[in-house]
């Protein structure tokens, strides 16, 4: 996928389908050209996901209509 992206001062926000419980929570980061960072909110600097944008809209769509 070349270069991965300067997350450094990537905006982060805990995904709208995470619980406030502590369970399972995901964060992804907007704003970033082609991709969709997604990453583990109790370990923010472990290790991230980097999905192509149209594979993770393809994935959101898939959630909503299931």
């Amino acid at each position: 996928m070349g270069t991965a992206p300067d997350l450094r001062t990537a905006s982060w926000h805990k995904s709208s389908y995470s619980s406030n419980g502590g369970g399972e929570c995901v964060e992804v980061a907007d704003g970033l050209h082609g991709v969709v960072p997604v990453r583990d909110s109790k370990n923010p600097d472990g290790p991230t996901l980097i999905f192509p944008t149209g594979s993770w809209a393809a994935f959101i769509s898939t959630l909503k209509t299931d």
